[in-house]
């Protein structure tokens, strides 16, 4: 069967920024934090990290670090450092600080989840496979590291741990926006379309809905032979997306199932222009059952 558009990396949706964890909480007294510079300078970086401002932030937790060389935070200071780099594309330094963290904090799982995120980033998906799952073998119910772990088993074919890793995650977030991408990207992956879709039309009604949930939720209409509801979401994608190549490709797959030949091809040749895999879309017109 024809995998459905989707992305590890999209769905993942690795916000950086998230992934830091803010010391401003830090156990200390309301003096002591005024007037530390320790203390100020990570209350900074806290402040940098949430503005979107990685730079700034990744200088202040340096400034910070050097004013206390061994303070016990470093260990979380450090983890952020690298994902502040890791925002800002530089993924070789953040891996290597990383790395360094965990060789000082072998213990620390929000050091080893940061380095899987990295990895994963880095297209290293072996490796981040690997972190996340030593992550649940301490936390257990670590949402984030389900969430990843069981794309990653997903999208390499291991359809059985992804199922295991999802079911615990819907457990333990089941309102969760990971939650309804994950069982998005399993059922419509292992053909159960129909279960699919009440998750994509949440993902595509969120704030942060992406052309592939759009792709994602015509492709199980379609699928299901459900042309006027893919029809909707198709156009109602293309106002957001109007080049992605993907909503195209389904819009040739839409014509097509209407008979609409000359539409359908057009679509087709715009799909590969854009960007779509010129085989898959020949695929299209190679049967005309499923489109699968």
């Amino acid at each position: 069967m024809m995998k459905k558009s989707f992305s590890l990396l999209l769905l993942g949706t690795v916000l950086c920024a998230s992934a830091s964890v803010s010391l401003s909480g830090t156990p200390t007294s309301v003096a002591e934090d005024e007037e530390d510079p320790y203390f100020l300078l990570t209350a900074e970086a806290d402040s940098a990290f949430s503005r979107g401002d990685y730079e700034e932030a990744g200088a202040r937790l340096i400034d910070a670090m050097s004013v206390r060389p061994n303070h016990p935070s470093n260990a979380l200071l450090m983890s952020n450092l690298g994902m502040a780099y890791h925002s800002l594309g530089r993924d070789s330094l953040a891996l290597s600080i990383l790395d360094e963290a965990l060789r000082r904090y072998p213990a620390m799982t929000t050091i080893r989840g940061n380095r899987a995120l990295v990895l994963l980033g880095m297209g290293r998906d072996r490796e981040a496979y690997d972190d996340f799952s030593r992550v649940l073998s301490v936390d257990s119910l670590n949402a984030d590291a389900r969430f990843y772990h069981g794309m990653i088993a997903l999208y390499d074919g291991k359809a059985d741990v992804a199922e295991a890793d999802f079911t615990v995650l819907k457990n333990c977030a089941p309102s969760g926006g990971d939650t309804a991408a994950a069982l998005a990207a399993l059922y419509s992956l292992t053909g159960r379309d129909r279960e699919a879709i009440p998750y994509f039309e949440k993902l595509v009604s969120s704030e942060n809905s992406a052309a592939e949930y759009y792709a994602g939720l015509a492709g199980c209409h379609l699928a299901l032979g459900n042309l006027s509801e893919a029809s909707t979401v198709i156009a109602d994608g293309m106002k957001k997306y109007p080049d992605d190549a993907e909503l195209f490709y389904y819009r040739a797959w839409l014509n097509r199932d209407r008979y609409r030949m000359d539409d359908a091809h057009a679509d087709a040749r715009r799909a590969v222009e854009l960007g779509a895999s010129a085989v898959k879309v020949k695929g299209l017109f190679a049967k005309k059952s499923t489109g699968k």
